[in-house]
């Protein structure tokens, strides 16, 4: 694993003389926040030694380094999920270069299915923690200590401070929000309604398939974690209608642009990182 990430990062490196501060995996239907970066360079999943390809629509397969806020950042537009065939360590293997390129904070975001029945189509939901309900974990197997401990504590899974602040954005420029947990499926079917309803007796407010294996990974590295659900759809009863991915894009695209002005000043507006 050290050895592959390694490869990868002198690969960028040498295609990119950039230092990334911030690190952005860009959902379903949520690649648009990259019209607001100041694009240095470009390279293609395809193109990078030890990277998956992505082979979902909605996720364009392309990393971008650029300008977000003034900061530097580098984004995942697209990502890559367990339903795909990919391992665990094959789907969180890109959180590991963006750390060893140098990023301080992992933005992730999703599409997402509510199950708290208070949530609309349209809302922001900020994750503060999460279910993993995936059957797996990127850590199984060998553990090189030279990447994370063998039992890393998950109790502050998402940074606290920087959901405080992400939040005060939000509230001042008037974005409807919640604060949730995020129960983490394998997918690709979309769930049953009682599978819904055991995700919220579970204490689950979101469900979608991704996100959980990149913040495991991260916090393994020690990188502190935001992320957000845009939820598209709802697993709630007596609301719950039937879904398919291309109306999971469409929705997730209208709410968009709300996602980007928290993440974009969100960065701006964050004091410098250490990790």
């Amino acid at each position: 694993m050290l050895e592959k990430i390694q490869e990868t990062t002198s690969y960028i490196r040498n295609k990119i003389d950039f230092e990334p501060e911030f690190g952005i995996v860009l959902g379903t239907g949520l690649g648009g926040l990259v019209n607001e970066i100041e694009v240095v360079s470009t390279l293609l999943y395809r193109d990078i030694p030890n990277f998956p390809v992505s082979t979902v629509k909605g996720h364009e397969g392309h990393l971008i380094f650029g300008k977000l806020g003034g900061r530097n950042v580098m984004a995942m537009q697209g990502r890559f999920h367990y339903y795909e065939g990919y391992s665990m360590q094959e789907i969180s293997f890109p959180i590991r270069v963006m750390k060893y390129l140098g990023i301080k904070l992992l933005i992730l975001s999703n599409a997402a299915g509510g199950v708290n029945p208070e949530y609309q189509i349209g809302d922001l939901m900020i994750i503060r923690d999460h279910i993993n309900l995936m059957g797996s974990n990127p850590l199984i197997g060998k553990n090189d200590t030279g990447l994370g401990p063998r039992f890393p504590d998950m109790s502050d899974a998402y940074d606290k401070n920087i959901i405080r602040h992400a939040t005060k954005i939000a509230r001042n420029h008037s974005i409807h929000f919640q604060v949730g947990v995020y129960a983490a499926v394998t997918g690709p079917t979309f769930e049953t309604p009682s599978e819904y309803k055991y995700i919220r007796i579970l204490g689950a407010d979101a469900v979608g398939m991704s996100t959980v294996p990149e913040t495991i990974v991260a916090r393994h590295m020690s990188l502190p974690v935001f992320a957000v659900s845009v939820i598209s759809d709802l697993g709630v009863e007596g609301k719950i209608v039937e879904i398919s991915h291309d109306d999971v894009i469409d929705a997730a695209s209208l709410v968009e642009p709300k996602m980007t002005i928290v993440i974009k000043e969100m960065i701006e507006k964050m004091e410098p990182l250490q990790v």
